[in-house]
């Protein structure tokens, strides 16, 4: 028997006994979630003043970045969230609910690296010890690709829609308040949508360990991919091309590094078979 069916047989598990592994990392997944979005709920004040609603005026980063943008260029469509607009509450319990809902959002986002540890840990035991050595820095690589997802959501998909969908207009008889549980749900979406996006190497690399795409797949359906990810780009961006195409360029980006990585992939299994 070689190494890595020893290692495996070492591991092997009865189907209860897996239930209840997973049931300890599902709950440590979800305390370490409740625990952040404790400290969210506790510091409101920063989480909306400075984070949520911070995106709509004119002082925020990206705003004033694309300001000056304008200036440099005589580009004046580029000056975004000039006028900040008015987000309004109309239900009784609108704020506290929303209050309750931010948190868990940013208690996921946060706690986003411990909960693939835990994951990471559920799976490690049933690879082999070749598949572990491959898959080392696979927690780093998750949450760092997460967290660039979640950032360029913020800084720059959530301005442009905020511009767009805020200052959008049928008729000047017609005035924009926005209902604040709108708005923070556009917000949360877009950043997690990002941030999952962003996953899209890591995505590839388990599907081409398990053997479902190739390099050769990857690089044979390249268009259809590109079609894909400007319909994606469409559907979390406003209707403009500028938006869309600044969407999609990072995006095209970690299509060709998860190429990259399958080829890698497959040259690691070619390897191992030698």
């Amino acid at each position: 028997m070689s190494e890595n069916e020893k290692s495996k047989e070492e591991n092997q598990m009865s189907f209860l006994e897996h239930l209840e592994e997973l049931r300890w990392h599902l709950m440590r997944s979800v305390i370490a979630v409740m625990v952040f979005a404790i400290a969210a709920f506790v510091f409101y004040d920063f989480i909306f003043n400075y984070l949520i609603l911070a995106p709509k005026n004119p002082d925020f980063f990206t705003n004033t970045m694309f300001a000056k943008l304008a200036d440099i260029t005589g580009v004046e469509a580029l000056k975004i969230n000039t006028k900040p607009f008015q987000v309004i509450n109309i239900n009784m319990a609108g704020q506290f609910a929303t209050h309750i809902s931010v948190s868990l959002v940013a208690g996921i986002i946060a706690s986003f690296p411990y909960i693939f540890y835990e994951f990471w840990c559920f799976i490690k035991p049933a690879l082999y010890s070749n598949e572990k050595k491959h898959a080392r820095g696979s927690i780093f690589y998750t949450s760092f690709l997460f967290a660039l997802g979640v950032l360029f959501g913020y800084y720059v998909i959530t301005p442009l829609s905020v511009h767009f969908l805020g200052s959008y207009s049928v008729s000047d008889q017609v005035m924009n308040q926005i209902n604040l549980k709108s708005y923070i749900s556009s917000v949360t979406s877009i950043v997690l949508a990002s941030g999952v996006i962003f996953e899209l190497p890591v995505l590839i690399f388990f599907l081409s360990k398990i053997g479902l795409v190739s390099p050769e797949f990857l690089r044979k359906y390249r268009k259809h991919s590109v079609v894909m990810i400007l319909i994606l780009s469409a559907i979390i961006t406003p209707p403009d091309i500028f938006s869309q195409v600044l969407v999609c360029m990072p995006l095209m980006l970690l299509y060709e590094i998860g190429i990259r990585i399958s080829k890698r992939v497959q040259k690691n299994q070619e390897a191992a078979l030698e």
